[in-house]
């Protein structure tokens, strides 16, 4: 026997609460297989599911209890009010790059503001939201986004096509095909791989198990790829530029100092995100 909606959301929450998971991930697969909006699922609670919707929905249910993520099923994730396609590829877009993104348009704004025609790159794009949305949000700027891995920047370049961004993609190793190019920069935003290898085992499963590990760890303590922006980025600033890097929290004052270092004169800042956390810092030469 099928199950009405109401009472297929009280199963599934009961049951994904038991596995330790995020009870409302059950609406939000239910809204994928029925092709809803979460208004229309909430208008047709008494609305009797055909088997096949129940079977595709249980399916998917019992996978994210299992670790699956729910974005990697319904094949799309939401950022900075576009939706983007998101694989196992790639890291799933993340609030707190919303706000990295916010902080580097504001520093634009204040930073340069006579609309002169700048350069801007995304290191490590993974699905691309930096940059696409950059030259969504500021279509004068020239965006180039680069990434390690080929199959991620597949990802972003059909996320481009999609939302219609202009991006240059590069395929290549942190800030090497800058340099090669001999392209230089006004702006530099990146949210590099920071997870300390011993924070392997505290993960979620949904992260380890099922995110791409070159997106997640920055070595033993979280920072090598910190370090190696500070030896490369003296070859792509311009004399006045804006470096804005995502950190992970209670890395902030480390990923300054390493800045304060590679650029005495200039002024590094930790920004906080909305839960106080230090999550961005931020470099003005």
């Amino acid at each position: 026997m099928t199950k009405k909606v109401y009472e297929a959301l009280n199963w599934a929450s009961s049951f994904l609460t038991e596995h330790k998971r995020d009870a409302n991930a059950g609406e939000i697969l239910l809204q994928h297989v029925l092709n809803m909006s979460r208004s229309e699922l909430l208008a047709n609670l008494h609305l009797q599911l055909t088997e096949q919707q129940q079977e595709q929905w249980v399916e998917k249910v019992r996978k994210h209890a299992q670790g699956v993520p729910i974005q990697h099923m319904i094949g799309t994730e939401d950022f900075y009010g576009k939706t983007f396609r998101v694989n196992p590829h790639v890291l799933i877009p993340r609030p707190e790059t919303e706000e990295l993104v916010w902080h580097a348009l504001n520093g634009i704004k204040q930073y340069f503001p006579k609309n002169e025609p700048l350069t801007m790159a995304d290191i490590g794009t993974g699905s691309g939201i930096i940059a696409i949305t950059m030259k969504l949000e500021q279509p004068d700027l020239t965006v180039y986004a680069v990434d390690l891995s080929e199959k991620a920047l597949e990802t972003a370049k059909a996320n481009g096509e999609s939302l219609q961004a202009d991006v240059n993609w590069l395929h290549g190793d942190l800030l090497q095909p800058l340099i090669e190019a001999g392209i230089q920069l006004d702006i530099l935003l990146s949210n590099p791989p920071y997870i300390p290898l011993t924070d392997k085992v505290e993960l979620s499963t949904v992260v380890v198990d099922h995110e791409p590990h070159l997106a997640l760890f920055g070595g033993e303590d979280g920072l090598d790829l910190y370090r190696r922006f500070c030896e490369q980025l003296p070859q792509v600033l311009k004399d006045r530029a804006i470096v804005g890097f995502e950190v992970g929290v209670g890395q902030g004052e480390a990923v300054q100092q390493l800045l304060q270092q590679a650029f005495s004169q200039a002024s590094v800042r930790i920004e906080y995100d909305i839960n106080g956390k230090d999550r961005m810092v931020f470099l003005q030469m």
